[in-house]
């Protein structure tokens, strides 16, 4: 049984993508080929957003988002610390100061009534993370960011593809921002992300970063960076996208589904009202999360754990002195969190098998 099953997706749209991947190869434009400006394009009408700006990887178009919104030494990020380290990790990459406020225990996404307490002088952007597929309340969260004149950016690494109140993840903010790693709602056959906004200077200053601070040849505006998205990816990319629909919604069916034969056995994810969900992960909780894993292990059911510790407790944010206790929402859940097999292409039959053993475990 897969965890995620991308061999069935590929032989599923096979035509589709080898035909994209072929084209690629027969005009050689492997850097920044026409593929690039028509992934953009289709990304940007998909999310609603006026400008998509393609990089190399999720974890680089934060970084590129960060230092196109000015952000550097001596200002705060407030973000949250139960979440993958790419999140912050490039707050300290542009040499700002990771601000942690705690988790929403029923979603997992940031607690809002602790942000406007976390709001100093120093703030110069919020970074929500849209965990495990939904996301947090935008009109709150907007709303504070706005009285405090705060720029937003919306990390939707999980959540591409969802919607609230009928608006597309990336779309939510300021500066929307995905991956496409393998195994995320969209992915490419390699490392990936995009960029999304309505604002036509960041577009501009995004664009450039990503291409080593400029949109001109031999002429450099801003420090900058190689973030290029491969020309082979945003075929993949393309070749997918007619495809992405249907398996959002096949997502949200089958994590239904879930939730309905095992919230008497285990808490299972909460989708806040105006809120759809990919279910990038599909997580339950519960308090012997490591003997469940050993026992649907045994029964040849994969699991995984998103994520065992928090950032808090990374050696590398030491120097932030947190200690055991300061985000007690946030701790609880990487002790009890467990992901189950969750993909598009996922069988009622393997789903029922899965159910199974959970509540006979």
């Amino acid at each position: 049984m897969q965890f995620i099953d991308l061999p069935t997706q590929y032989q599923t749209y096979q035509s589709a993508i080898d035909a994209a991947m072929n084209a690629v190869m027969q005009h050689g434009r492997f850097i920044m080929g026409p593929e690039i400006a028509e992934c953009e394009s289709e990304l940007a009408t998909f999310a609603g957003t006026k400008h998509c700006i393609t990089v190399s990887s999720g974890t680089h178009s934060l970084e590129i988002a960060l230092r196109a919104l000015g952000i550097g030494p001596g200002d705060e990020v407030i973000t949250v610390p139960f979440t993958w380290i790419s999140s912050s990790e490039v707050i300290l990459l542009v040499g700002a100061r990771p601000v942690f406020i705690d988790i929403d225990a029923s979603t997992f996404n940031m607690d809002l009534s602790q942000l406007e307490a976390a709001i100093t002088p120093n703030t110069k952007a919020i970074l929500p993370v849209c965990l495990f597929g939904q996301l947090p309340d935008f009109e709150r969260l907007n709303a504070i960011a706005n009285k405090h004149g705060i720029p937003v950016l919306e990390d939707a690494a999980q959540s591409f593809g969802a919607t609230q109140n009928g608006k597309r993840s990336g779309s939510m903010s300021t500066i929307g921002s995905t991956s496409f790693f393998p195994a995320k709602p969209l992915g490419c056959y390699g490392d990936g992300g995009a960029l999304f906004t309505d604002d036509d200077e960041l577009a501009v200053a995004m664009k450039a970063i990503r291409t080593h601070g400029g949109t001109e040849r031999h002429r450099h505006t801003l420090v900058g960076t190689n973030g290029r998205f491969d020309t082979l990816q945003a075929a993949v990319i393309l070749a997918k996208l007619p495809y992405f629909q249907d398996e959002v919604d096949a997502r949200g069916r089958i994590g239904a589904r879930y939730s309905d034969l095992l919230r008497d056995v285990c808490k299972v994810p909460e989708v806040a009202y105006g809120n759809t969900h990919v279910y990038a992960q599909y997580t339950v909780r519960l308090p012997n999360r490591d003997g469940l894993a050993a026992k649907l292990k045994e029964a040849g059911i994969p699991t995984a754990v998103y994520y065992p510790k928090c950032l808090h407790e990374q050696p590398v944010f030491a120097h932030l002195e947190h200690q055991l206790g300061d985000f007690p929402e946030s701790e609880r859940a990487s002790r009890e969190v467990l992901s189950l097999p969750m993909h598009p292409f996922l069988s009622e039959a393997d789903q029922d098998h899965i159910i199974a053993a959970v509540k006979a475990s």
